[in-house]
């Protein structure tokens, strides 16, 4: 009988590649007269967005820009990085989004490895570029965006963006790719340590991602979102994609300043956006008398955010959604989602079980938390600890260029986050630590995650990391680097003393730096750094 089955084939007609340029096809088809972008006094339908993404793609062809060609993209969240998203994968291109807040030396380096055939750049970002270039040795090829926001004249003679759209032409061609394998995007890892590593993304797996998001989210038709999440960051979760599939509208700010973050939310009736943890807690000190109703509905990722942000943000009208994923899983792979018994608990209470990185979002075929000694899933009792573990059509092709470290992230059939973690009875995950921050005093585990949600609780506490310091008696303990409020004053005992009332004495800081804290572009303490610094502490 199985060789029944067999003789029946893949055709035109029942099978077709998976790809986020479908959804620009549907959006076009079914959406043509909705609003699909909003910038500042712009506005631009789906048919108006759809032609333009064509006659792009048209002028890439007509510069030699094919198939497997990289094209990086130095360039904020405005309406041609998000054209860009679908006009470079209907050449058949891999798009590699710069992050805009990296030094000129970082820039070169993945200029190079990216083996970047063409740069599209906003004009006001031509400086940082033109001193990559210098750094690299050599000129790559350049299409300029003159921004008007932006004001800036700086040029390094590269045709016009503009330019290019009145080459190309609108044709018919949906630009599907023959495989779904095929490689969309190339994004590098933030780099906290080392060089940023290139992590390719294939078509079928931004498809999924955006339609994961979609049903995780329980997102509507039509939703307003507010691109906050930077685009070069995991093509900004896949969220340009999810909109162009709901026909939804995309609203520009081009900076993420609260103040504007803030009014385009009351001026659009934004319904939805996503947001580092960080602009969360900026946003609550921005705007706490600003109650939004309906409530607007906000994925967070990155670190865990600290129970007393949720409060705030709930206050003020965020309904605010914690997930979890990597740069090599295209992003989120795994939501809080909100349960009924939490209905009934107070506001903290509730905030800490938001702070949970959940449970496997529907286009993940497995998220667990595996004990690397064992090779097994850890017991669900809270206090397990194993590292998380995912397999599934979320997870990246490889990395760019790096073999070695393709098949160690994806020994025993997984990809190893690094994230130490532990499962709940009701099978939600939270994570403990990153691995490598895990602080052992003698011989217990001390979350430096556990020991920062209390230190994000003191009034005066802006930003908190902990990080392992020398003890001549426990070998290590806890060291706390604390970055003030503005105005606010607190002492190292102040601090410390705070801490006794709610944790464990093995666990309290046993010295407190008041410092601001390194960071990357994307928001993420730089531990590293800190732990360098502690280094040379002893207590």
């Amino acid at each position: 009988m199985q060789e029944l089955y067999a003789r029946l084939e893949k055709t035109a007609a029942n099978y077709v590649p998976l790809s986020p340029v479908s959804f620009l096809n549907r959006a076009e088809s079914l959406h043509g007269s909705r609003t699909a972008v909003i910038y500042g006094g712009l506005r631009r339908s789906w048919s108006d967005v759809a032609a333009r993404v064509r006659r792009i793609a048209s002028g890439l062809a007509a510069q030699g820009i094919g198939k497997g060609d990289t094209v990086s993209v130095l360039c904020p969240n405005i309406p041609e990085l998000f054209e860009l998203h679908f006009a470079l994968p209907l050449t058949g291109a891999v798009i590699n989004t710069l992050n805009t807040r990296l030094e000129a030396e970082t820039i070169a380096y993945i200029l190079d490895h990216a083996d970047s055939r063409l740069v599209i750049a906003d004009r006001e970002l031509i400086p940082l570029l033109a001193n990559a270039f210098k750094l690299l040795g050599r000129s790559i090829p350049v299409i300029e965006i003159a921004d008007p926001e932006a004001g800036c004249t700086e040029t390094l003679g590269g045709m016009s963006y503009e330019d290019l759209l009145e080459q190309g032409a609108e044709t018919a061609a949906h630009g599907l790719p023959e495989d779904e394998w095929d490689a969309i995007a190339l994004n590098y890892t933030s780099g906290t340590s080392g060089r940023p590593k290139g992590v390719v993304y294939h078509h079928r797996g931004a498809y999924l991602m955006a339609l994961g998001t979609v049903a995780a989210w329980q997102m509507p038709h039509y939703p307003v979102y507010l691109s906050v999440v930077p685009m070069f960051h995991c093509n900004g979760w896949g969220h340009p994609w999810a909109v162009a599939m709901l026909g939804g509208t995309m609203v520009f700010t081009r900076t993420p300043a609260a103040d504007r973050i803030l009014d385009a939310i009351r001026t659009h009736g934004v319904t939805h956006f996503g947001a580092a943890p960080i602009v969360l807690q900026m946003l609550a000190e921005a705007g706490a008398e600003r109650v939004f109703e309906p409530a607007i509905k906000v994925l967070t990722a990155g670190a865990p955010p600290p129970p007393p942000v949720l409060q705030k943000t709930k206050a003020m009208g965020l309904e605010v959604m914690q997930v979890y994923g990597l740069t090599e899983t295209f992003g989120h792979i795994s939501n809080c989602l909100w349960q009924d018994g939490w209905d009934g608990l107070d506001a903290a209470g509730q905030a800490e079980l938001q702070a949970q990185q959940g449970i496997a979002m529907p286009m993940v075929e497995a998220v667990d938390v595996i004990g690397r000694d064992s090779g097994r899933a850890v017991a669900r009792n809270g206090a397990a600890q194993g590292e998380i573990a995912v397999r599934g059509n979320t997870v990246m092709k490889g990395y760019y260029k790096d073999a070695a470290a393709t098949e160690k992230a994806f020994e025993d059939g997984w990809f190893w986050s690094g994230d130490g973690a532990v499962v709940h009875p009701d099978g939600y995950m939270q994570i403990r630590d990153r691995l490598k921050d895990v602080i052992i005093s003698g011989g217990e585990n001390i979350s430096s995650v556990e020991v920062e949600a209390v230190l994000y609780r003191h009034p005066a506490v802006q930003a908190a990391a902990v990080v392992a310091m020398p003890d001549a008696r426990w070998g290590e303990s806890p060291c706390a680097f604390v970055e003030l409020r503005p105005g606010a004053d607190a002492s190292a005992e102040s601090i410390i003393q705070f801490c006794r009332a709610h944790l464990a004495g093995f666990k309290r800081p046993k010295a407190v730096v008041f410092t601001e804290l390194p960071k990357t572009s994307t928001g993420k303490i730089q531990k590293f750094q800190l732990r360098e610094t502690a280094k040379s502490m002893r207590t």
